[in-house]
């Protein structure tokens, strides 16, 4: 009896086993196939190529020219170089002084920002207000140097003297004069020769 009970559970057993499904493959990637190989006559794997190459492995890069960008590496003098290729050209009017006119305010001071607009090429200037030597010696850049200047009641007398012509033609200069409220008072340019004078006169309410 014990005998004939083993061998029912034992059938009851592998049956079970029997129904038991083998989990499928979830790879849903590229077929890859099986070729003979001619030195064994095994099957041997080859993955299929029919992708096309990149473009960007066929095409070698460009070479980048910095320079010929303007957003790039230009420095403010590169670019002042670019569109000023020289400086004004030397006239006889040039040695004499000359009048930048009259602005008036009523602020306790002005702001003086003077630079080359034209070829950067070493031009100097040197500033005396009111007879007195407020700036030794400017050098003028592509960049505006700012210069505050005090006011005394009614006429100030504002001078900028050429110290040199730099290497190119006269001393060439933007002047813009700001307000105490910052409003525009003046924008002036000059050109001198070494040693004449360009005045603006500001006159305080």
């Amino acid at each position: 009896m014990n005998r004939l009970i083993l061998i029912l559970l034992i059938i009851s057993s592998a049956s079970l086993y029997s129904q038991i499904e083998i989990p499928r493959s979830t790879n849903t990637g590229r077929l890859i196939k099986a070729e003979e190989s001619n030195s064994t006559g095994f099957p041997i794997l080859k993955r299929d190529n029919t992708e096309k190459e990149s473009r960007f492995l066929k095409e070698k890069p460009k070479a980048i020219d910095l320079r010929k960008n303007p957003n790039n590496l230009l420095t403010e003098a590169d670019a002042m170089k670019e569109k000023w290729a020289k400086d004004a050209e030397v006239k006889e009017e040039y040695r004499f002084d000359q009048s930048l006119g009259n602005v008036v305010t009523k602020g306790r001071f002005v702001e003086v920002y003077c630079r080359d607009h034209q070829f950067i090429d070493g031009d100097k200037v040197q500033i005396i207000v009111n007879g007195e030597l407020v700036e030794a010696s400017v050098l003028l850049t592509a960049g505006f140097k700012p210069i505050l200047v005090n006011l005394q009641e009614g006429f100030n007398s504002i001078q900028f003297v050429a110290l040199n012509q730099g290497s190119s033609g006269p001393n060439t200069a933007e002047l813009r004069v700001l307000s105490e409220k910052g409003e525009m008072l003046a924008k002036k340019e000059w050109n001198l020769l070494t040693g004449a004078k360009a005045e603006l006169i500001v006159v305080k309410n």
